[in-house]
């Protein structure tokens, strides 16, 4: 038995170790797309580009996903492809959009999107969303959490994102899930 302690002990600090002697060493400074814009709760946007708008719904039963709507704007400069969308208290995030297929509304996942210049990209009930699936429990409505976007290059942009309810969506745009309640999945 006190072998068996001993051994993992051994175990521990050999696996400590490496981790312990980076304590008390400088962390190399953040690049320039990392660093936080003002009133930015993360890495700032690419040179020209935006994020503005964020909503993250809630899934109207637990369990269910949620959905997450924004606002790209790029001014100037080239073309950029959006490539993911994080969600802090969320498992997972899958960027899609609404088709219409044999006169049904359906939605389909998207590997990316063209974020063009003088264009702005949003992302809004009907169209291109985000999809949150796994949403944490923690995420109530009232509050915010962090959304950000992802580009191909590997540029990231945050923004704080206004955590809504289920039923507080704005009128026209339906109350359940985003007004994606009898949508198909392709």
């Amino acid at each position: 038995m006190r072998k068996s302690f001993r051994l993992a002990g051994i175990a521990a600090v050999t696996i400590l170790a490496p981790g312990l002697s980076a304590c008390g060493t400088k962390a190399p400074a953040p690049a320039a797309s990392e660093t936080a814009a003002p009133g930015a709760m993360g890495p700032a946007a690419p040179e020209g580009v935006s994020v503005s708008g964020a909503t993250v719904k809630l899934p109207a039963v637990a369990g269910r996903p949620g959905a997450a709507y924004f606002t790209i704007t790029q001014n100037g400069g080239s073309a950029h492809k959006l490539a993911a969308v994080h969600v802090d208290g969320v498992g997972r995030a899958e960027m899609h959009e609404t088709v219409m297929a044999g006169g049904v509304s359906k939605m389909q996942p998207v590997k990316d999107v063209a974020v063009e210049p003088g264009k702005p990209l949003v992302f809004k009930p009907g169209g291109y969303h985000v999809m949150l699936f796994d949403v944490d429990a923690s995420l109530k409505a009232g509050g915010t959490t962090e959304l950000t976007v992802i580009f191909d290059n590997g540029d990231k942009a945050s923004t704080p994102a206004k955590i809504a309810g289920a039923a507080d969506m704005p009128a026209g745009e339906g109350a359940n899930n985003g007004g994606m309640a009898g949508m198909d999945h392709m």
